[in-house]
């Protein structure tokens, strides 16, 4: 979708501030223009949008559009009171770097970078008004079958001829906003501007609750995440709000793995080789990631730490971050591997795990004969991240302070964040002890998951044993 270019036509505009404005705010805003900026507001026929929906995408939009009650709400609008419509939709906001007004309230729009141009905001009104041109075409049973997007794209473009045809029905009007720079031949000013459309974006879609998580992904910083983890891991991770369709299962949070990176992060800020003192309490890693996510932002904001380029979007720029990073992508699967062989870790000290009634087993043959049922699952559970396959289902509470407990095997080494030794063998070689060890905090927290991963002794405690058994690996290795 690089390098679009599409003309569209307002039925009227207005352009703000025009020349006489500026003049009058010249006293108040540097280089004839308020923060770079100008914009054209206005009204677009629904049959004029049909250039915006052959050829722009969403992807600058930082929420993904999808149905629901709002676009319900939009397609009744339209259906019922279309003459009211423009005064009840805020409409669309389109912005871009690259354009050119032409005559006749035409306007021809270049959308060199997609991730960052394009529609901003509206993404809902877009979906609804695409919907409502293709039931023109489409019988209702199709139409019921669009859930996002690009579901409603993919009938655009099979129907593209038929919707020709049917193309002067849609004469309702559209509010639409175009925000460009002030001084397109300004390249400061064009940098300044490209630099202020996300804020811009996020400002707009305060009141459609747009998350921290979804404006930072817009900024790039979870670029380099992504490319690290395991692509199965990574093709399931909701990266910006309501782009997961509901029929394909559960997302993983973005916020999951931003808590898990604190892990490798809190280990570089104790060896003083982040370039700020940050850090989140081990037990906000379970409890509070909002807070994760709030400080990872943070830190990723830091120039010491990324860098923008090609307009909003960072680079990161820090190696100590991106060999934290590269912990990060291993820990998903040590989370998942710690939750499935802990059980049989913890009973192999002579307990029983399944004793406690917060632990569930998958049994069939044990459960058929049963007198008690309850203690049994139908289905057999799987791991929060790749989905393995096991046999007990429990609070993730009970584990957090042990995955946490991963950082005791974990150290500097030329300035970067490295495993010390490979966590997987070491899982497979020491779990069992630490599980006995882990009993006392277990028994102390009466077996309730909130009191241990929300105790940060729980964690120190683990991250102790992980280091203590590091310790008689290496005086056996020498031995």
């Amino acid at each position: 979708m690089e390098n679009q270019k599409l003309i569209v036509r307002f039925a009227l505009v207005a352009e703000q501030p025009s020349a006489r404005d500026e003049d009058r705010l010249s006293h108040i805003a540097s280089e004839n223009s308020i923060a770079g900026i100008k914009r054209y507001t206005g009204f677009m026929r629904g049959r004029d949008l049909y250039p915006l929906f052959d050829h722009v995408s969403l992807e600058a939009n930082p929420r993904a559009a999808k149905t629901g009650n709002v676009t319900s709400s939009i397609l009744e609008s339209l259906a019922k009171t279309p003459e009211l419509f423009p005064f009840k939709s805020k409409g669309i906001l389109l912005g871009t770097s690259d354009y050119e007004a032409l005559q006749r309230n035409r306007f021809e729009l270049r959308f060199n970078d997609p991730a960052s141009e394009g529609v901003l905001d509206g993404g809902h009104n877009m979906l609804a008004i695409g919907i409502h041109m293709l039931s023109a075409v489409l019988e209702e049973r199709e139409i019921a079958k669009i859930s996002l997007w690009e579901d409603m794209k993919d009938l655009w473009e099979e129907y593209r001829a038929e919707l020709d045809a049917v193309k002067d029905q849609f004469d309702f009007l559209v509010p639409v906003e175009i925000i460009v720079p002030s001084d397109v031949s300004d390249q400061h000013i064009v940098q300044q501007f490209e630099m202020s459309v996300l804020d811009i974006c996020a400002a707009r879609n305060n009141n459609a609750q747009l998350t921290q998580e979804t404006k930072s992904n817009k900024l790039g910083f979870y670029t380099e995440i992504r490319e690290r983890l395991d692509p199965d891991v990574a093709a399931q991770v909701e990266w910006k709000s309501n782009e997961w369709e509901s029929g394909e299962g559960k997302p993983i949070k973005v916020r999951d793995l931003l808590a898990l990176a604190w892990i490798p992060l809190n280990k570089a800020n104790e060896e003083h080789l982040l370039p700020l003192d940050i850090s989140v309490t081990p037990q906000n890693i379970y409890r509070n990631k909002g807070e994760c996510s709030k400080q990872f932002d943070r830190l990723m904001s830091n120039p010491a730490v990324s860098a923008p380029v090609d307009g909003p979007t960072h680079e990161l720029t820090n190696d100590v971050v991106k060999s934290c990073f590269d912990i990060l992508a291993d820990l998903p699967e040590l989370y998942d591997i710690i939750y499935a062989q802990f059980p049989d870790a913890y009973n192999s000290n002579n307990y029983r795990f399944g004793s406690n009634n917060i632990v569930k087993m998958y049994d069939p043959g044990k459960r058929e004969t049963a007198k008690d049922k309850s203690g049994f699952l139908l289905t057999q559970p799987t791991t929060h991240y790749l989905g393995m396959p096991v046999y007990y289902r429990y609070p993730d509470g009970l584990i957090m302070p042990l995955v946490y407990g991963l950082k005791g095997i974990m150290e500097a080494k030329d300035g970067r964040i490295v495993w010390a030794t490979d966590p997987f063998k070491f899982i497979d070689r020491h779990l069992k002890d630490i599980a006995g060890a882990y009993r006392l905090v277990l028994d102390m927290a009466r077996f309730d998951p909130q009191k241990l991963a929300k105790n940060q002794a729980s964690h120190e405690f683990a991250v102790g044993e992980f280091e203590k058994a590091l310790i008689k690996q290496r005086a056996g290795a020498a031995a």
